[in-house]
């Protein structure tokens, strides 16, 4: 965990706590979701049922994961709020894909069935949601995060980019 700077209001939590804040939050909001998208659906057609429930719990969700997952400390700005709905919406349609595939292999799925295949692909999307909120959505500055990501993706500088004087069969085994 890092220390906090002077002004900061909270400490960012390591990957490790995060992901486990993140399940905690972003699963219980998920998970009351699922119930939330079956009982509309009984009134409404369950792709509008699960718009819905998207964007309310990703309101809620966004605002959990500020405050709680990733030490921002206070509530979300409406930057925030709006980069995560993009991933929310991503989220979503793995959602619908998933449970209208369901129902193209199975005339009458049982709502439990249903209810697998959801949170499945909820779980699957949770991930790929983890991973942009924690290193885009929530990252202390934009800096902070290309830098992470340079760190990752950054090659020896020998390999990045050969000397002016390379002769071609040296570029050949460079490569």
């Amino acid at each position: 965990m890092e220390t906090m700077q002077s002004g900061e209001r909270a400490t960012r939590p390591g990957a490790i706590t995060a992901f486990a804040r993140f399940v905690l939050c972003g699963g219980g909001v998920g998970l009351a979701s699922s119930f939330a998208v079956g009982a509309l659906a009984s009134w409404i057609p369950w792709v509008l049922a699960n718009a819905l429930i998207t964007a309310v719990s990703t309101l809620l969700a966004t605002e959990l994961h500020a405050r709680f997952t990733f030490g921002a400390g206070g509530r979300a700005s409406r930057r925030q709020h709006a980069q995560s709905a993009g991933s929310a919406v991503a989220a979503y349609a793995v959602t619908c894909v998933a449970v209208l595939a369901l129902r193209q292999l199975v005339a009458a799925p049982d709502p439990m069935l249903e209810q697998v295949v959801y949170l499945s692909a909820s779980a699957l999307a949770g991930v790929a949601r983890f991973a942009v909120l924690r290193l885009y959505v929530f990252a202390r500055t934009r800096s902070q995060a290309a830098g992470t990501l340079r760190t990752v993706c950054a090659l020896p500088a020998t390999m990045a980019r050969p000397s002016a004087h390379a002769r071609p069969a040296e570029l050949c085994r460079a490569a």
